[in-house]
């Protein structure tokens, strides 16, 4: 006897949903400026999805046709016993799952690279601003530059594709625009830049002070290289560029100067159990209920299906008339990044 397959998940403009983002921690061993604040008070253990949980979530997720895990925090790295998570995952991959992947500060790479290789990981994001020692710790607060790149390298060793994500922040690593490009092609790496999101209360940062519209980086780009326009799509909000003069491939993610919406095919899950359709938006799904209230999976399909009904057409940042619009009181290391 054959079973039907369930429905997938298709928001109300048509757009298939099978790219899942979910975090496994709010913790972080960093406290990067723009991501939170130096001294954060963290969620309570009970509040968050035990690693079982989790596991049940986004296997729910894969039967409803998400092709691509990524799995973030906070630092996923730091969350104890992750990698059993990590194993659990690996047995969707080439049953309904076609990738499993992280993006991670690199901070605990050195020590995760080979069990994660062996869980079927392939390729990684490792999120770095800046290749100045000083520059690194002062924008990290917490953390260490050499211990990033004895992390990429480890992961390199093992065989990952690792892809760089810099968050542009203006008068600060703008005048190292050229010497990260460099350094990517010199070792092998994808590079993509962010503009930087106005998500939860920084305190003494402003936003507006870091902006740096990634159409003017390129135009920067555009003066010593020749820049073209691939159809290369990674399933993530990126749009990418061949660098003509060495070969390279870099991405650009600009949720504000040019958003992405209509091709929007992701949703996050917090490592609380909440489903934010849309990173710009405040509504949100409580799956911690339906997944801690019945052993039967069909309520938390339920609830993930009348959720999905809700995914809105598009985000709402803003950075224009030097105010910040659509600002989202929730920090980035919540909502997973």
């Amino acid at each position: 006897m054959t079973h039907a397959l369930p429905d997938r998940l298709v928001d109300p403009f048509e757009r298939s949903i099978d790219y899942l983002r979910v975090s496994v921690t709010d913790r972080c061993d960093f406290r990067c400026t723009y991501c939170m604040s130096e001294h954060m008070t963290f969620l309570p253990k009970k509040e968050l999805l035990t690693l079982e949980e989790l596991d049940r979530l986004c296997s729910t997720f894969v039967r409803l046709g998400v092709r691509k895990l990524r799995v973030t925090g906070g630092e996923p790295l730091v969350r104890k016993g992750i990698m059993t998570f990590f194993d659990g995952m690996s047995r969707h991959l080439g049953d309904g799952l076609d990738e499993l992947t992280l993006t991670t500060n690199g901070s605990q790479l050195e020590r995760f690279a080979q069990p994660l290789w062996d869980a079927g990981v392939r390729r990684i994001n490792v999120s770095l601003d800046t290749l100045d020692v000083d520059k690194f710790k002062a924008i990290t607060r917490w953390g260490s530059l050499d211990k990033v790149l004895r992390g990429i390298a480890a992961a390199k060793a093992v065989g990952m594709r690792v892809k760089v994500n810099t968050v542009a922040l203006r008068n600060f690593n703008d005048v190292e625009l050229f010497d990260l490009l460099s350094w990517c092609a010199a070792e092998g790496l994808d590079l993509t830049f962010i503009e930087v999101m106005p998500m939860g209360d920084m305190g003494e940062v402003q936003r507006l002070d870091q902006y740096w519209p990634l159409k003017d980086l390129r135009a920067q780009l555009a003066e010593r290289f020749t820049l073209s326009e691939l159809s290369y799509r990674s399933g993530g909000p990126a749009r990418y560029f061949e660098v003509g003069e060495t070969g390279q491939r870099i991405g650009f993610i600009t949720p504000l100067t040019h958003n992405f919406c209509e091709s929007c095919n992701r949703v996050r899950v917090t490592c609380t159990g909440e489903l934010y359709m849309c990173l710009g938006q405040e509504d949100m799904a409580d799956l911690r209920a339906p997944l801690r209230g019945s052993e039967s999976d069909a309520p938390l399909e339920d609830a993930i299906r009348r959720a999905i009904a809700r995914k809105p057409k598009g985000h709402d940042f803003d950075y224009s008339r030097q105010e910040v619009a659509g600002q989202m009181s929730r920090h980035m290391s919540h909502t997973g990044g």
